[in-house]
């Protein structure tokens, strides 16, 4: 069993969009971040790789997550082509490059990929990913090499508004 969980980065300040790639977490991103990477700390889910678009916010939200899942930041991996946009094929090609000893892999990133990854990961979502959703798709595969679009199982899908 591999588990991809999908982070969109947690909410950004509202401006500096002339120079959107160091746009930082709001206080309410910060304190979305916290909550939910908490909540995964005490159902015991664990990491073993972390993957973020190098943009401020996503890294950021990283690190919180980081900080909350007792996860080394130093060790979170920056692909630029996260934050520069990717399609869910090349998404896919990244997934199964994943080392085989991990077993599950938080990627922080942006919408719209985001959204798509999930939707063209999964059977079905059925919502949408605002700031901070995060998905667990879970695959029943030995190996990285073997996900394919469409057959992710959701094992979790948490939103801030969950927990205010």
């Amino acid at each position: 069993m591999k588990r991809a969980v999908i982070v969109r980065h947690a909410k950004s300040v509202p401006y500096g969009y002339e120079d959107d790639f160091n746009r930082n977490l709001t206080e309410r991103g910060e304190k979305d971040a916290s909550k939910i990477s908490s909540e995964l700390q005490q159902r015991g889910i664990k990491v073993d790789i972390m993957v973020s678009s190098p943009a401020k916010r996503a890294l950021k939200t990283a690190h919180i997550f980081a900080e909350n899942l007792s996860f080394d930041y130093n060790k979170i991996t920056e692909v630029k082509d996260m934050y520069d946009g990717m399609t869910t094929s090349q998404f896919l090609k990244l997934i199964h490059e994943l080392h085989e000893s991990a077993e599950t892999v938080f990627f922080f990133g942006h919408n719209p990929d985001f959204q798509y990854f999930v939707d063209n990961l999964l059977k079905d979502l059925g919502s949408d990913m605002p700031t901070c959703s995060t998905v667990g798709i879970d695959f029943d595969v030995a190996r990285w090499e073997y996900v394919e679009a469409r057959k992710g199982e959701k094992e979790f899908h948490f939103t801030p508004r969950m927990f205010r």
